[in-house]
């Protein structure tokens, strides 16, 4: 599922936007020759997911799908019309496994009969699901209570994700998408760069010849991506690797026009690349700082997240708040203990008691 961080960030005057608006819901602009920006609407907060269309040989390449709803569909047979024309769809890339990006994956492939590109562990991660039914399994609620978390937030989830579950139609086959790769598509070459944390593989395509980068939700403008910890993998460190994809992306130019998935294409990468780090760092300061005793995963998110609208939110929050951890667990800083069901979480005492940010940023 794709979320994203409840925090925003007001970065008008450092980032320039070379577009004062976006295109109306379901409309395309050009932002380079043969690149269309394609607004698809969503249904829920975030209303938005920016889809993109490359022009190629006889066709068309589309870069992500929107979700697998009849709206999203609704768009399609509306782009394969107007702006398509009836030329076919090519191939289709996806950036990442989460439901707005992935949700008619299957379904373009299957109408066109055309390859899948995604990464292997983004299409792995297609197939890992949420509980079914109406009573979460002994994991889901094991993972939440070890965070502290009462059986009755924890069966109050269920409803939610029930709710919020988009399907996510999976073509049979793909086509793997790796590091450094080469797409030439119509008379441009995109090279794979690979990102991490928000999603375990997402592939990003950087054109170096017209300064291109489309970055789905591995670098956003004004929001950040969420970098969560959840049930299928509880002792992962998100955050590590988010982090050190946002050093690797700190060799590309610049220059570079940023095609995100939300919000507006903008320039500023390294600015941006330096905010991120820096809204991170912050919050892992506030956690050592906040552990005068040891405390729970939910006894520390307030430090994180003060404002918490609903389920989701809560579910999300819980989820980055234990990244932070996990990433301060990795370094040495926290150690942990079993109090009941739930871990606490206290400053270790083999000197790894100041969290010391990971470079230096000049922006």
């Amino acid at each position: 599922m794709s979320g994203l961080d409840l925090h925003q960030q007001d970065v008008r005057d450092s980032l320039s936007f070379p577009w004062p608006e976006p295109p109306q819901p379901g409309h395309t602009q050009e932002v380079a020759p043969g690149v269309l920006w394609l607004r698809m609407p969503l249904p829920f907060g975030l209303d938005h997911i920016n889809l993109y269309l490359l022009r190629h040989e006889h066709g068309w390449v589309v870069v992500d799908t929107g979700l697998n709803t009849p709206q999203s569909k609704q768009v399609w047979e509306s782009v394969f019309a107007e702006v398509f024309s009836g030329a076919p769809v090519l191939a289709v890339i996806v950036t990442h496994f989460h439901y707005d990006h992935s949700g008619l994956f299957g379904w373009l492939v299957d109408r066109f009969q055309c390859p899948a590109y995604m990464s292997f562990g983004e299409y792995q991660s297609m197939f890992v699901v949420p509980p079914k039914g109406d009573e979460p399994n002994w994991a889901f609620s094991q993972f939440y209570q070890r965070c502290g978390l009462s059986e009755q937030e924890v069966t109050e989830f269920q409803p939610m994700l029930s709710q919020m579950s988009y399907d996510i139609d999976a073509p049979t086959s793909f086509r793997r998408l790796r590091e450094n790769d080469l797409l030439k598509i119509g008379n441009r070459c995109w090279r794979i760069v690979i990102g991490s944390g928000h999603s375990p593989e997402h592939a990003c395509l950087y054109n170096e010849d017209d300064q291109l980068l489309i970055a789905g939700d591995q670098i956003l403008p004004r929001i950040t991506s969420s970098v969560c910890v959840n049930v299928s993998e509880p002792e992962a460190n998100p955050l590590g690797d988010w982090l050190a994809s946002l050093r690797r992306f700190r060799n590309l130019p610049d220059s570079v026009l940023v095609l995100p998935a939300h919000e507006r294409p903008f320039h500023g990468l390294h600015h941006r690349l330096g905010q991120l780090q820096q809204h991170h760092d912050s919050h892992l300061e506030a956690l050592v700082a906040a552990l005068d005793r040891p405390k729970t995963v939910a006894e520390l998110r307030p430090v994180l997240f003060p404002r918490i609208r609903g389920s989701f939110d809560l579910l999300m929050a819980i989820g980055e708040t234990l990244a932070h951890i996990n990433f301060l667990r990795d370094e040495g800083v926290l150690t942990r203990t079993l109090d009941g069901e739930a871990w606490r979480f206290g400053l270790s005492s083999s000197g790894g008691q100041t969290f010391v940010a990971t470079e230096d940023i000049h922006v």
